[in-house]
């Protein structure tokens, strides 16, 4: 048998359940599928916490995005009545020159993003636990903090089915078909029909979209919790997040949410995946070095063994940039991929313009930089 709808969400992470909650919000047949269950683990929105901040270092494009980002997070939060952005602040340091911290006072004098300079005599008294490198510079921003990845996405797809989305959880993809007359999608159970599709699969992107050929590659990453040796990081003395942009790679973390252990991990890097759905999961030697040598040098208020970590999934495409766009040969089908390890925090934002692509085919937001067109040279 096979089953229509009007609107289609593949993939139900991030990105989708927010395309679903908006689908929903206007009233409209929507039906969203995942492979895995509600706030899964599998792919790359887990982990409990992800940095949010409007100092954009990566592009100033995205500023604008992140502005209505920030809004469209509070809104679900009083819809819910769910707390899902902490605003603790977060630290950067870096050498002066270098792209991090140019790029952050990019954002501060283009768009006004409240962004405190923090001297080198003044940066370890103002951040205790934290060791600065010589020659870094060091700022704050007071807006920035983390989400509750996982009751994101949770609650994005309550809402959503609150107003009348229907889920099918578990349902593994098998094909997805487009051409300028027919949508298909078929499941291991079901077979689909849809009027509109949009495509949020992650690191299945490829997978889903063959056709295109799109220039993502998925990398395996880490993250670490490590023990604390003392209160030093504790998001209930008021620490915020930070980021590090050492020679040997960037490495980010969080405050302590329960006193014992801080998030942390390496966000360059990364092993090559050659099949998602294989992953592997386990701790591998080879993951812990360059993490150890960042707490030996930077976080002496940590022990630098993990007593904790997860496995995710980075998409990147060769800039690093977002991919939104439409389908070539249906304008109806609409996605967005290769969120390249920094998309999540832009997740309600994007929900919201996959569903206006699909609604309208357009959006009010300025999205022409993350268009599939920019790698036809390539």
């Amino acid at each position: 048998m096979t089953v229509h709808v009007d609107y289609l969400v593949l993939g139900l992470g991030g990105m989708g359940s927010s395309a679903l909650y908006h689908l929903a919000s206007r009233g409209l047949n929507v039906l969203g599928i995942e492979q895995f269950g509600v706030a899964h683990d599998r792919g790359s929105s887990h982990g409990e916490t992800r940095i949010i901040r409007k100092a954009y270092f990566e592009h100033p494009n995205y500023i604008p995005l992140l502005q209505r980002a920030y809004e469209l997070w509070r809104e679900l939060e009083q819809e819910s009545g769910q707390e899902l952005f902490d605003p603790c602040g977060l630290m950067v340091a870096g050498p002066p020159e270098g792209e991090v911290i140019q790029g952050v006072h990019l954002a501060s004098r283009l768009y006004d993003v409240v962004v405190e300079m923090v001297p080198a005599a003044e940066a370890t008294a103002r951040f205790p636990g934290f060791h600065i490198p010589d020659g870094f510079e060091a700022t704050y921003e007071p807006e920035a903090g983390f989400l509750h990845v996982e009751d994101c996405v949770r609650t994005h797809i309550e809402c959503a089915e609150r107003q009348g989305a229907q889920v099918y959880f578990n349902e593994k993809i098998q094909s997805v078909t487009v051409s300028d007359q027919v949508i298909e999608v078929q499941t291991e159970a079901q077979h689909f029909t849809a009027s509109k599709l949009i495509v949020t699969a992650g690191a299945w992107s490829s997978a889903c979209l063959s056709a295109l050929n799109l220039p993502l590659e998925v990398v395996r990453k880490v993250l670490f919790w490590s023990p604390v040796k003392q209160p030093v990081y504790n998001l209930d003395r008021g620490k915020g997040g930070f980021f590090f942009d050492m020679p040997y790679g960037e490495f980010y973390g969080f405050p302590s949410l329960d006193g014992v252990t801080v998030k942390l991990a390496e966000h360059t890097g990364g092993e090559l995946v050659a099949d998602p759905s294989l992953l592997n999961r386990e701790l591998l030697e080879s993951d812990v070095p360059a993490l150890s040598r960042f707490i030996s040098e930077v976080m002496p208020g940590l022990k630098p063994d993990p007593v904790r970590h997860a496995a995710c999934m980075y998409t990147r495409t060769p800039d690093g940039h977002f991919i939104v766009d439409a389908h070539p040969q249906n304008q109806g089908v609409v996605y967005g991929a290769g969120f390249s390890g920094h998309g999540f925090k832009f997740a309600s934002v994007i929900g919201e313009i996959l569903a206006d692509l699909a609604t309208k085919g357009h959006t009010r937001h300025p999205i022409e930089f993350l268009s599939a067109n920019r790698f036809e040279k390539l």
